[in-house]
């Protein structure tokens, strides 16, 4: 795994402390390259998606924080006389994707001495770092919209999370975390802070030996701050790179057009700050994000040649639920971005196709 900088002026993460932006520019930080896979290297004696340890750019010292995370099924699906994939990220333990990341920051955070760290969420990204926090002992406090559901936030507080209501939209909470850092707090942002992308990138070494050790024509998965759809990136580009598949697949981002700021820069080549972009009520509420932390990185690392963007209507989102439920696939309605996304492009992507299921419908109600 490379390392870890700013991404705006280059300077490495340091060595100590858990800044969640350039302690230089304010800039953001991420990896410099992806992560390097070798199925020689996997680590049989672990388990889940721990396998991959020499992929998770952990100290050798840190702890395998396992719940169960990892190795979620990749279920075939008919449709158009074909069949489609759904990767099933609804069945890690807290119930959606968070997990993967989750569970690799945590560790990492253990590895810097953190007793105590404060998130922000719509609620999926909370209740993961509720779990984990558990799991390691440590002492969290998780701030979300009063408007999230009502599932996550008791799923946060049965953890043992200090659960924090904001009133107002999605940012609001994010607003008011940071109020939490300024007074002295350790900020473990699943958007800001980039240790746990190499989890995430493990959706696709699974997806790649799921298929018999090839790449899927296609991955589709919902966008918020973009932190999933990069970390598949990132994990094909690792398999590319070490041989194992030829070409990566075409990706497919999906918002809901309620709030669309990668759609938006997407199509106009445009940079988060110069976005002008309305963060309405929608029932994906886990894609409702106004500034997206990586998305700078997806126009950089997905152009247009490779995938695209798309945004759906609350209607097409209503309808993919009801769809994916009656076939027997309970998901919350962000996931559901990706059947309406498919049902629109169908015919114009590569085969096979693999929809990536981010979070429970267990997680969605009052």
């Amino acid at each position: 795994m490379g390392r870890v900088v700013c991404t705006h002026c280059g300077a490495p993460y340091p060595d100590e402390g858990v800044p969640y932006r350039c302690l230089h520019c304010g800039g953001v930080y991420d990896y410099d390259t992806p992560p390097v896979f070798s199925p020689h290297d996997f680590r049989g004696d672990f388990p889940g998606l721990w396998r991959y340890w020499s992929t998770l750019a952990l100290p050798s010292t840190a702890e395998v924080l396992w719940l169960g995370e990892g190795n979620t099924p990749l279920v075939p699906l008919p449709y158009a006389g074909n069949k489609v994939y759904l990767k099933l990220e609804s069945l890690n333990p807290s119930g959606s994707y968070k997990d993967r990341g989750t569970a690799v920051l945590v560790s990492w955070l253990l590895a810097r001495g953190v007793k105590e760290a404060v998130e922000d969420s719509s609620g999926n990204a909370g209740a993961s770092f509720a779990a984990y926090a558990a799991r390691a002992g440590l002492r969290a406090v998780v701030y979300v919209p009063e408007s999230a559901s009502g599932p996550k936030r008791l799923q946060i507080e049965r953890y043992g999370a200090t659960l924090v209501r904001v009133p107002g939209p999605r940012s609001a909470a994010a607003q008011a975390v940071l109020e939490a850092v300024q007074r002295g707090a350790v900020y473990a942002s699943h958007a800001y802070l980039p240790f746990g992308l190499p989890g995430i990138a493990t959706i696709a070494y699974e997806i790649w030996e799921q298929l018999g050790q090839r790449a899927p024509g296609t991955v589709i998965a919902p966008v918020g701050h973009g932190g999933l759809l990069l970390g598949i990136v990132r994990g094909f580009q690792s398999l590319e790179q070490s041989g194992m598949i030829s070409r990566p697949p075409y990706f497919v981002g999906v918002q809901a057009a309620a709030c669309a700021p990668v759609v938006s820069a997407f199509q106009n080549r445009k940079r988060v700050h110069e976005l002008t972009v309305e963060e309405r009520p929608t029932l994906a509420e886990g894609v409702r994000v106004r500034q997206p932390v990586r998305l700078e990185a997806l126009l950089r690392e997905i152009p247009p040649d490779c995938g695209t963007f798309v945004a759906i209507e609350e209607s097409e989102i209503e309808r993919a639920f009801i769809t994916l439920a009656h076939q027997g696939v309970y998901v919350e309605p962000t996931s559901a971005l990706v059947w309406a996304a498919l049902e629109r492009l169908y015919g114009k992507l590569p085969e096979p196709i693999v929809l990536v299921i981010t979070g429970s419908g267990l997680k969605y109600g009052a």
